[in-house]
């Protein structure tokens, strides 16, 4: 099993036809994704051949929807128009919304996670790079031969750099699902959402959780893990050296006085039975310590 995302999974991409649209759809198709179509307003009732498999193009996702049954839309779509295409996938009925785009002005991504929440429409992102179960299906720009197998370990991660680093590390011991939720200061799914669902997943065994500092989404985490849930779960925090009020990458990694901090952020996990690594490196030892 896998969460939000697995082989029976039906995937469209809206701005397929773009350049990037177009080499990760060609991506996610050869890591076994089933592609149903893509959306182009002025592409409409074309098809795109793309390495033998001829993908048709819809005019909204509406269309798509119907044509397809599609239950995923991946979103390769300027800023500017990210809001209006989360809304149009959520107006469709699609269940799962996967934002890949940076740089959303905060109150668009605001607005559409809400609109998208009203509709039962769950937004990956903004900013990330999306979700795999390995084997299964690949919704996004997360490279499929890091880990090509399934496995029994969960990860949800605000990095991306740092999802496909502890892909690798424990490649050996495969991964049911990977999300990358993205790091910007307002996301669609938390890392709540995911150990919710990987606790609930009966082929999860222990759950790798990625944070960094900024906000207080770890030390909410912190107190779910407490409350509600019973596998292992090892973590790591990034951005132990980072100067105080300076973002560090994702628009949300920025440290104010007191609050935010990497170190703040271990303890808090720490005192939920939650092992942190110092490292990327260490922390894939600590799962195999704990899978051992």
């Amino acid at each position: 099993m896998a969460i939000f995302l697995n082989k029976e999974s039906k995937v469209i991409v809206q701005g397929m036809t773009g350049s990037e649209g177009m080499k990760h759809t060609r991506r996610m198709l050869a890591s076994g994704t089933d592609i149903v179509g893509g959306v182009n307003p002025r592409k409409a009732g074309t098809r795109v051949d793309v390495d033998g498999t001829s993908v048709p193009v819809f005019g909204s996702v509406a269309e798509a929807r119907d044509a397809t049954e599609a239950d995923v839309s991946v979103l390769f779509v300027p800023p500017a128009f990210s809001k209006a295409a989360v809304v149009e996938a959520a107006d469709a009925g699609i269940p799962l919304a996967v934002t890949i785009t940076e740089g959303i002005p905060v109150h668009d991504a605001v607005a559409f996670r809400a609109y998208a929440q009203e509709r039962g429409t769950r937004v990956i992102g903004p900013n990330c790079p999306g979700l795999i179960s390995p084997g299964l299906s690949n919704a996004g720009i997360i490279p499929a031969d890091i880990a090509p197998e399934p496995g029994r370990i969960g990860l949800v991660s605000k990095s991306g750099t740092l999802t496909y680093q502890l892909m690798y590390e424990l490649r050996d011991i495969g991964f049911s699902s990977c999300v990358g939720i993205g790091g910007d200061p307002v996301i669609g799914t938390t890392h709540i959402d995911c150990l919710a669902a990987f606790e609930e997943d009966p082929e999860t065994d222990l759950i790798v959780m990625i944070g960094e500092i900024g906000g207080d989404a770890e030390e909410r985490a912190a107190d779910f893990i407490k409350e509600n849930v019973t596998k292992p779960v090892v973590g790591y925090v990034a951005g132990f050296t980072a100067p105080e009020g300076k973002t560090m990458g994702h628009a949300g990694a920025i440290v104010s006085g007191s609050s935010g901090t990497a170190r703040a952020k271990k303890e808090a996990l720490e005192a939920a039975g939650v092992r942190v690594g110092e490292t990327p490196t260490g922390t894939a030892r600590l799962v195999l310590d704990r899978l051992v």
